[in-house]
């Protein structure tokens, strides 16, 4: 009987240890996901992109966003910003895939119902290629925080690294000299490359002038990622514009005339070239093409990462499609 009584009375402390500790996670709000009654602080503390995306994405200043991976991440909000007018939030999460991104345009599209997004700018990689339904992403990736099942969040919630987070999140809301996340989500990449050698190592250089297959494998389809970003985009303004990108490849990573791999680029772009096609004031900006940038090394860090000069001229081409859409 001691062991009975004291089996619950352990158990009733810890079940209301861990209310204790979820109403306070709920209240504190420690990614500024908008969801506590309180009047918090705006933004969050410097972290990685995949939790600051609740705080980016529901930000009402900016009426256009940047989704995708790395293959996006130099794409500049305020370039884009300065060539178009419209303020742009850099929503990416590195090594992200669809599922990742469709839950990041469903959660900037649910808080952009007041101020509706003027434009959305997509990167479409080979992962966009898969046939696979299911769209299985490879990373972790805090989908119950962009949920829109409020248990899915407090279950989200319950977590050992938010012992840690907590404490953090307190100390952002009460010094006045705390350090914000950048808000409109911009990521530079280029630095962490360069003290590698990327882009002067020679072995480095040398490993891009090997040819690679990078077309997704995927010759007769289905293309359920560009059926599921059409659907998904019908809760959307139709005033929105969708910008598709196709983002630039190193020349040996383009694939070879007459061979499968180019069989099954073509299919993909052709899937989403036809929901350009049918939806209004979409465009499809394809890069995968060759022409001189892409055969300069210099201007690689591998494969499917640029820099700044290519992300520069990528960027004139979504503004110019956005201003044709106009």
């Amino acid at each position: 009987m001691k062991w009975t009584g004291f089996t619950g009375a352990f158990l009733s402390a810890a079940v209301l240890i861990a209310v204790a500790f979820l109403t306070a996670a709920f209240l504190i709000d420690p990614y500024d996901s908008g969801r506590s009654p309180l009047k918090l602080g705006e933004g969050v503390r410097p972290q990685g992109p995949r939790t600051a995306l609740a705080s980016r994405g529901r930000d009402p200043r900016f009426t256009g966003a940047i989704f995708g991976n790395s293959h996006i991440q130099l794409i500049s909000p305020e370039e884009l910003h300065a060539k178009t007018g419209i303020p742009f939030v850099s929503l990416i999460a590195p090594a992200t895939q669809p599922r990742e991104t469709f839950a990041t345009i469903d959660w900037f599209l649910r808080h952009h119902r007041t101020a509706p997004p003027q434009a959305i700018v997509v990167g479409i990689d080979n992962y966009w290629c898969t046939a696979n339904p299911a769209l299985p992403n490879e990373k972790p990736f805090p989908f119950w925080l962009l949920s829109r099942s409020l248990p899915d969040y407090l279950g989200g919630l319950m977590r050992f690294d938010l012992l840690e987070e907590l404490p953090r999140r307190i100390g952002y809301l009460t010094s006045g000299k705390a350090e914000r996340a950048r808000p409109d989500g911009y990521w530079d990449y280029e630095s962490g490359y360069g003290v590698q050698g990327y882009g002067t190592n020679p072995e480095i250089i040398a490993r891009l002038q090997k040819p690679i297959e990078a077309g997704g494998g995927n010759v007769d389809g289905p293309f359920p990622a560009a059926t599921g970003l059409e659907e998904l985009m019908k809760a959307a303004p139709a005033e929105t514009a969708l910008i598709l990108l196709r983002p630039p490849v190193y020349v040996t990573a383009l694939s070879k005339p007459g061979t499968r791999d180019a069989a099954a680029d073509a299919a993909c772009r052709k899937a989403f070239a036809d929901l350009a096609a049918r939806r209004p004031r979409t465009a499809l900006v394809d890069w995968r093409v060759d022409r001189p940038e892409l055969r300069d090394p210099k201007l690689f860090f591998d494969h499917s990462h640029y820099r700044q000069p290519i992300a520069r001229l990528v960027e004139a081409d979504i503004a110019e499609a956005i201003r044709k859409l106009n």
